[in-house]
């Protein structure tokens, strides 16, 4: 294998493959809308609670951490469905295990979500 020449040329370009695959999970993969929507209700109970900056920091991981399953799993998903588009049972197993990623991840953005944010809940009930 030959060692190509670095080229900001060819790392920006990789930038445009990034946003395309970003504009094609909003676009077709319906899951990824609800994620964007929980995203933008999050950040906006942030800002409205003005919440510390080590919690943005959890709450920033969080959604990262589900959309980057998200992403893994449409990948998946379009591969699978190339390599094998007739029933295939290993198939399902593997989009099945990338979609409970993308659970677990859910799951785990749920839980950051109440630590962080039912402390202030509780005090608007309490005054």
């Amino acid at each position: 294998m030959t060692e190509e020449k670095f080229s900001i040329k060819k790392r920006l370009k990789s930038f445009v493959y990034a946003f395309n695959g970003l504009f094609f999970l909003l676009k077709y993969e319906h899951n990824s809308r609800i994620h964007l929507f929980a995203v933008v209700c999050v950040t906006a109970a942030g800002f409205w609670f003005k919440i510390k900056p080590l919690e943005w920091v959890a709450v920033v991981f969080a959604c990262g951490l589900v959309f980057a399953a998200e992403i893994i799993n449409s990948s998946i998903e379009q591969i699978a469905d190339l390599v094998s588009p007739e029933p295939n049972e290993k198939i399902k197993n593997g989009k099945d295990l990338a979609a409970a990623a993308v659970l677990i991840a859910s799951f785990v953005a749920v839980i950051v979500g109440l630590i962080i944010f039912a402390p202030y809940f509780i005090n608007i009930f309490k005054t």
